[in-house]
């Protein structure tokens, strides 16, 4: 697909790797459209039963690359990253991810649509939207009160601190917490196991669990995407933005 987004097919199942270990997997445009493509086309592939996402070297991935983002902001529903979460929202095979290192901004909240989602023992998780000036993104206003309560969902969203694998567990972010050493292993058989069950009863299931939210998430999207815009245009992003990269220059 593209050397930052590494696919390979393998009994059933297709494993996305987010490749910029440089970057710490730091997604840019390119990268948002290339993922976007190998989800939609996995939909209508009959050889793809799951699709595992994971990241390379110790990493997850940082989130949005600040400086590609700057340069490619999103100024509407039809931008790429917006169309990324909408691909994983509306996916109906199953979707997984292996979690290593640290998953910041969309890396943590891309989690929410996956149908399973391991992590070793030092993924780190962050959602520091406010500290950026921004605000909550990938229906992660609606889905973490809901998985985690009000009150932890307030704090990591409010605070974006970083957490550990036990409190994403907690919160319902992430099914299972494993030694490092054991991550992919586990993410592997868990994929495969379901890429063996039988594919349209796995599909049905997953709709059934999944349909009765998507039109509310799909609004959620929405609604955040737009203030998402109109926060990035605001000086508090662009002063957080212009910090940022002035400390990532030293």
């Amino acid at each position: 697909m593209s050397d930052t987004l590494l696919t390979k097919l393998d009994s059933g199942v297709l494993t996305l790797t987010f490749n910029r270990p440089e970057k710490k997997n730091a997604f840019t445009h390119a990268m948002y459209e290339a993922a976007t493509r190998a989800l939609k086309d996995a939909e209508g592939n009959v050889d793809v039963r799951a699709v595992l996402l994971t990241g390379a070297g110790s990493v997850f991935t940082a989130g949005n690359d600040i400086g590609d983002f700057m340069e490619h902001p999103p100024a509407g529903e039809d931008s790429a990253v917006f169309r990324f979460l909408r691909a994983l929202v509306d996916a109906d095979k199953p979707v997984l991810a292996a979690v290593d290192g640290p998953a910041v901004g969309i890396g943590t909240t891309m989690l929410l649509h996956c149908d399973y989602v391991v992590a070793s023992e030092r993924a780190r998780f962050h959602m520091p939207f406010v500290q950026l000036g921004l605000c909550a993104e990938g229906a992660s206003s609606l889905l973490i009160p809901r998985t985690a309560g009000f009150a932890l969902a307030s704090e990591l969203l409010l605070f974006g601190e970083p957490f550990d694998a036990a409190t994403a567990l907690r919160a319902g972010i992430i099914n299972k917490v494993v030694p490092d050493t054991s991550l992919q292993q586990v993410a592997t058989e868990r994929a495969a196991t379901l890429a063996s069950r039988p594919a349209e009863a796995v599909r049905v299931t997953k709709r059934l669990i999944r349909e009765p939210l998507r039109a509310q998430i799909r609004e959620t999207l929405a609604r955040e995407g737009g203030e998402f815009i109109q926060r990035l245009q605001s000086t508090e992003a662009q002063e957080a933005f212009m910090s940022f990269m002035s400390r990532g220059r030293k």
